[in-house]
């Protein structure tokens, strides 16, 4: 079972389904109003990831991810470019989804839109104003943060410590009774889309639409809430605190992935002027590269992204092909239990994709190293695990090796640990003269036309 390192707990928890076989998981989406980042890039191969090794280890898992369609950026982008909201929205999403298609992301089983769900959040606000966890005041409805005990839990920080960090956003010190207070409902200022609330015209507040859509969707103590972890406090502790409000129980799980720095471990950001467009990235690279670097790194931790981190992880999706060109005949073999026992297990401590990849490319090794059924079993574990399970395509292309060929290769290559280098150039110019392209390497001799 995995084990998985829960935000809320501060240490590792199993991954118990709420209901025998089937799991239920919500990943923040994202908010369309600019094209995604090469962080967007990094935390939806994370959570995609993880959503295709729990299928694969046999759960029916329900995978919800929303899109937020209005909100303050939205309105800006709009009147920037002059546009309505909602082209602003859809265009932008549009752009979402061919990216993630790109980058083998996998749709998600619901993706609800928060302007759908505007009148069920206007009867949550009200609930809260009526157990007295929210107020009216200036702009807007707001929520009475010290009203929950235990406000900051996924923060890992006392009540007091978020009181006097707080930042008043401008406009509303004169609604908010205290700094760490937010927003559910926002009064319509003139030109905006507005719905209608027993507090007057407007929107939901960020903060209210996914604690809506995913209790909604998924239903009360759902299983795994994902995200980002710029994304824990305060937007999922803001959700908890809703949920807790209105007396529903809610994620029994929380997990969140680790940001995106530049090469050297300097952060990302515009004002510094190094941020990387993920559309560029997947334009001029294999998207499976990019694939390849986040199962590389520890979902919880920074993972540095640049030219050489890709053209690296571009070496390593070459030797994958390399090797299914060299073993294509292996798919659909039985593989090899042992080899899938040690990736489980590097995958259920806490999806150490590093170690689990890691071992993968022993196997790799392992198959090129000894020959009949042993080899077979092996590569068949090998695609087993990058193919079924980490959602990682090999391309075998239309030349896979002929066992001949293959076996030349092999002799080569024990040749050259023989130090036989007479043999090993005579079996070179033999495979050369056949048509083959032959390249030395870590894993030994591949070849391919």
């Amino acid at each position: 079972m995995l084990r998985l390192f829960d935000t809320a707990l501060g240490t590792a928890a199993p991954l118990e389904p709420r209901d025998p076989g089937r799991l239920s998981m919500y990943v923040c989406g994202p908010t369309v109003y600019d094209a995604p980042h090469i962080g967007h890039g990094r935390f939806t191969v994370v959570w995609d990831i993880m959503r295709r090794y729990l299928s694969w280890s046999g759960l029916d898992v329900r995978f919800v991810s929303n899109v937020t369609d209005i909100e303050d950026k939205i309105l800006a982008k709009a009147s920037e470019q002059g546009r309505s909201p909602a082209e602003v929205a859809a265009h932008y999403e549009a752009v979402w989804c061919e990216t993630q298609e790109r980058l083998g992301v996998a749709r998600p089983s619901d993706t609800p839109h928060a302007t759908e769900y505007v009148g069920r959040m206007v009867e949550v606000i009200a609930e809260l104003v009526e157990r007295g966890h929210a107020y009216p005041g200036g702009d807007g409805v707001y929520f009475a943060a010290e009203s929950i005990e235990g406000y900051g839990l996924l923060a890992r920080q006392p009540i007091e410590t978020l009181r006097a960090g707080a930042r008043v956003e401008a406009g509303e010190e004169a609604g908010k009774r205290s700094p760490i207070d937010f927003v559910l409902w926002k009064l319509a200022k003139p030109g905006e889309p507005t719905w209608e609330s027993p507090w007057g015209p407007g929107r939901p507040g960020w903060h209210t639409e996914c604690v809506v859509m995913s209790l909604d969707l998924l239903g009360d103590g759902f299983d795994l809430h994902g995200g980002g972890l710029d994304l824990a406090f305060p937007h999922h502790e803001n959700e908890r605190a809703q949920a807790l409000g209105i007396g529903r129980p809610f994620a029994r799980r929380w997990a969140h992935s680790g940001m995106v720095v530049a090469e050297g471990g300097e952060k990302m950001s515009k004002s510094l002027g190094n941020t990387l467009s993920l559309q560029e990235l997947v334009a001029a690279h294999d998207p499976r590269a990019f694939r390849l670097q986040v199962l590389q790194s520890h979902y919880r931790s920074p993972m540095a992204v640049g030219e050489n981190t890709i053209a690296a992880a571009e070496g390593g999706v070459d030797r994958l092909d390399a090797f299914a060109r060299q073993f294509a005949g292996a798919r659909g073999l039985s593989p090899d239990r042992d080899a899938l026992a040690r990736f489980l297990e590097r995958m259920d401590d806490d999806l150490d994709t590093p170690g689990a990849v890691g071992a993968a490319f022993d196997v790799l090794r392992r198959a090129r190293a000894v020959s009949g059924e042993e080899a077979g079993r092996l590569a068949a574990a090998v695609f087993t695990i990058f193919e079924d399970a980490l959602g990682l395509p090999m391309k075998a292309g239309i030349d896979a090796v002929p066992p001949e060929a293959l076996a030349t290769a092999r002799a080569r290559d024990e040749a050259r640990r023989a130090r036989d280098w007479a043999r090993a150039d005579a079996m070179r110019a033999q495979l050369q003269a056949d048509g083959w392209i032959v390249e030395d390497g870590p894993d030994g001799t591949t070849i391919r036309r």
